[in-house]
């Protein structure tokens, strides 16, 4: 949000803020609006934190590890990797060399959120062996996004500057931002699937039982409200950059 803190610091001391067609009003919603969504990431994030760490202390039979390649081998998945990585809540699955990463705390755990981790990542594990179209489309958009991101903010900074005398460069930014905004919505469906995956196998499993299973639930259903914010605060700010360029002086 640093970036965009400066664009609107920079558009209001140009007179974007005064311009016709309530470009106040517009301000002064969208402000909130931000100030809004910033608030409920604090409250996502230091709740996905608390969950993490009192269910990192729940026991239960396996590691990290373990689950992950108990749920890989169960699903018929023998070409991927299981290994560690630095970091908290780092884990991931990468699709292009094909391994579960569990960060360490996560790897040589026996806990509930460990598990909970773990299955998820396995999740999409899955879902590239399944050949899950979400997640194929947004395989195809990393390239997309990170070459977005490597120079959206500089274009939208330069095109809110110069939009009265050159809207198509803010247009353009608008255009690469809306890459990143695409990559949000496409990865909730993604989360949301691999997590349902994960659930579904702990409790087949035996891993999780009537008395944990709702924790690893609780655990997972808060990570995926990390995502669900995250793209609403995209769109919040897309639709921002749209107002600007629709609330330029002609």
């Amino acid at each position: 949000m640093n970036i965009l803190s400066i664009i609107i610091a920079y558009g209001q001391e140009v007179g974007y803020s005064t311009a016709n067609n309530g470009a106040v009003g517009y301000n002064f919603t969208y402000i909130l609006l931000f100030i809004g969504i910033a608030i409920a990431s604090y409250f996502v994030q230091a709740n996905l934190k608390s969950k993490f760490e009192k269910y990192s202390k729940m026991p239960i039979g396996l590691t990290g590890r373990e689950i992950a390649e108990k749920m890989l081998r169960d699903n018929g998945i023998y070409d991927v990797t299981v290994t560690s990585t630095p970091g908290m809540l780092t884990d991931h699955y990468n699709p292009t060399n094909k391994t579960v990463n569990l960060s360490k705390g996560v790897y040589n755990s026996a806990s509930i959120a460990a598990a909970a981790v773990a299955a998820h990542e396995c999740g999409h594990a899955v879902q590239h062996a399944r050949a899950y179209a979400p997640l194929t489309l947004r395989s195809k958009l990393v390239p997309v996004v990170q070459f977005s991101s490597s120079i959206m903010s500089w274009i939208l900074l330069i095109g809110i500057l110069t939009v009265e005398m050159f809207p198509g460069i803010l247009l353009g930014g608008i255009v690469l931002f809306a890459t990143t905004t695409l990559f949000s919505f496409v990865t909730l469906p993604v989360e949301i699937d691999a997590s349902r995956r994960a659930l579904a196998w702990l409790s087949a499993s035996g891993i999780t039982n009537s008395s944990n299973h709702r924790y690893a639930e609780g655990a997972l259903r808060s990570a995926a409200y990390t995502y669900v914010v995250a793209a609403l605060s995209s769109l919040a700010t897309l639709l921002y950059y749209v107002m600007i360029y629709l609330n330029r002086r002609d």
